[in-house]
């Protein structure tokens, strides 16, 4: 079990995968379009949480490269990081 957790995929698959599903959720909330109601950029990126979580584990576990899987993930996080700190500092 010890060396299980150490393995780079477990890591990438479960926490990373999480947090960076989180993270796109928070930025998709900025980058979907509003409804009719102007809900619809809130409501439904926390329904599709499940997707997208699912996407990255799968992606994370399946993938045979480990650099591959981190470039990725990081590109991900990166793009969103920016697209939330843009949003926030511009005054929203």
């Amino acid at each position: 079990m010890q060396n299980f957790l150490k393995f780079p995929r477990f890591w990438l698959a479960g926490p990373a995968a999480f947090l960076l599903a989180v993270m796109v959720m928070l930025g998709m909330s900025i980058w979907f379009p509003k409804g009719a109601a102007e809900l619809d950029n809130l409501v439904l990126p926390m329904i599709a949480f499940p997707l997208i979580w699912a996407v990255m584990f799968f992606y994370a576990y399946l993938n045979h490269s480990i650099k591959r899987i981190g470039l990725v993930f990081a590109a991900v996080a990166v793009v969103h990081i920016a697209l939330l700190a843009y949003h926030f500092m511009s005054g929203g």
